[in-house]
């Protein structure tokens, strides 16, 4: 008889037990959606965030690419040259030295270069 109870029990336990393992399941499923939902939002929050703070960058990039190239203009740097007084302006032609390039035929003949340019330079003080 003893027996008997003690079977009755477990056969009454057992589902109990089935049921709230179930319970616990779900539960546990719905937790881990909600926390997975959440972590996708806040992912989704950092992306445009940094998307909003690169576009802010390349702005500025662009921003400071135009002022070096206004900045390193010709008539920006006579502009400037003109307020600090410095003195410079345009080279003379006397100022000027214009080097022929050498072609490939004279590179294994260095006399004729050598008498060349002797030639050249004889010309440019005479």
């Amino acid at each position: 008889m003893k027996n008997r109870r003690s079977q009755s029990a477990v056969i009454r336990f057992g589902p109990a037990v089935k049921a709230s393992f179930l319970c616990l399941l779900i539960a546990g499923s719905a937790v881990g959606y909600v926390w997975q939902k959440s972590q996708i939002y806040q992912l989704g929050q950092q992306i445009r965030q940094r998307e909003t703070r690169l576009k802010q960058l390349q702005d500025i990039n662009q921003k400071l690419a135009d002022q070096l190239a206004m900045l390193r203009s010709p008539t920006m740097l006579d502009r400037r040259a003109r307020e600090l007084n410095l003195g410079l302006g345009p080279a003379q032609p006397s100022q000027i030295w214009r080097l022929p390039e050498p072609s490939p035929a004279w590179s294994g003949d260095q006399d004729a270069s050598r008498r060349l340019a002797v030639r050249q330079t004889g010309a440019a003080t005479q």
